[in-house]
């Protein structure tokens, strides 16, 4: 073990000092013994109401990266790049009628549009094969869990092979996730266009970037966290050291987060989180805190540059954010394109 190793190793947490901090912030049976979506419950109607009055001057920005065959997840491992395949193409239209007349998997697409093949009309079929946290996404409150309980005090045998029975993605449907979410930039508070690799963000620092950007993080919102390491991504960085090495939120923002109480946090990493061991016997112990202790949902890979510079033009740090996640029963996870308005 080299000095840093062992320096970096002397400043983790114990994991008693971590159980300490989640007793702090857990929210289990805040909102009722059989609540499935936590902090969401923070965002009330009237809240949806009052951040819709945020949209003046029409601006929309999309905030999703690509799903793509050469996106953020390497040739191995776990998670994939979304592999995208042509069930119909351009190709297949030439005399279609004479190739597949009496094929046999031509049946269904007869049904649906009798005499297809023999007319004039033509058209396109696509499959997408991909993980549901290969790009853009919302962590649910079924992804994170330890000591074999989930978010509310589930067990965690509830996500089962066939999908999750608690704290599934498609729980958050009757919220939309859809509410004031606050911008705050890092990265520019900084004064660099990425953060470096491994640097962590603390909470004094959080409130010296409202502080600099004249914005309130306020009860029910949704946090943007900027660290510019998205545009870090097939340029400056190798593509190993972009998946493991990336800037984020250290594991005691959580305490910042429920004071704010806001309602989900998403950042433009990885994992929101910084990388590398924080605390003793636990990888990703932020995730541990917010998702499972705080009911706190997570959202990653998602492109805040564009929506930053606007920011940084117009002083305004405050956007109507509509990001609803698939209607994925039992998932833990969700891709999605999350839409920012001002």
């Amino acid at each position: 073990m080299t000095l840093a190793e062992e320096a970096r190793r002397a400043e983790l947490a114990s994991f008693e000092e971590f159980q300490e901090l989640a007793a702090r912030v857990r929210n289990w049976g805040r909102w009722g013994e059989s609540d499935q979506i936590g902090a969401l419950n923070l965002i009330t109607p009237e809240k949806v109401r009052d951040s819709a009055e945020l949209v003046r001057a029409g601006k929309v920005f999309p905030l999703g990266i690509r799903f793509h065959a050469d996106g953020v997840w390497g040739p191995s491992g776990l998670r994939r790049n979304p592999i995208h395949l042509f069930a119909i193409d351009g190709g297949d239209s030439s005399g279609l009628g004479d190739h597949l007349d009496g094929w046999p998997d031509v049946s269904v697409a007869d049904s649906i549009f009798p005499h297809l093949w023999k007319g004039r009309t033509r058209y396109a079929d696509d499959v997408v094969i991909m993980s549901l946290q290969s790009s853009t996404q919302w962590d649910s409150l079924g992804h994170v869990w330890y000591d074999d309980q989930l978010y509310n005090g589930y067990p965690a045998a509830a996500v089962t092979s066939r999908g999750a029975t608690r704290n599934g993605i498609e729980r958050t449907l009757a919220k939309g996730v859809v509410g004031r979410a606050v911008l705050l930039d890092v990265a520019r508070h900084r004064g660099v266009d990425s953060l470096a690799p491994l640097s962590p963000i603390h909470a004094d620092e959080l409130n010296e970037v409202c502080e600099a950007q004249g914005v309130e993080v306020r009860s029910g919102d949704i946090l943007l966290v900027r660290t510019g390491w998205w545009s870090m991504f097939g340029r400056g960085v190798d593509a190993t050291t972009w998946r493991t090495q990336c800037p984020g939120l250290h594991w005691t923002t959580a305490t910042w987060l429920r004071e704010k109480d806001v309602a989900a946090v998403a950042s433009d990493n990885i994992a929101v989180e910084v990388s590398g061991a924080t605390v003793q016997e636990a990888m990703l112990p932020l995730h541990m805190l917010t998702i499972r202790d705080m009911g706190v949902m997570l959202g990653e890979f998602w492109d805040l540059d564009a929506l930053a510079a606007d920011c940084a033009e117009d002083g305004r740090y405050e956007v109507h954010l509509v990001a609803a996640p698939l209607n994925i029963p039992g998932a833990v996870g969700s891709p999605l394109n999350p839409i920012a308005m001002k």
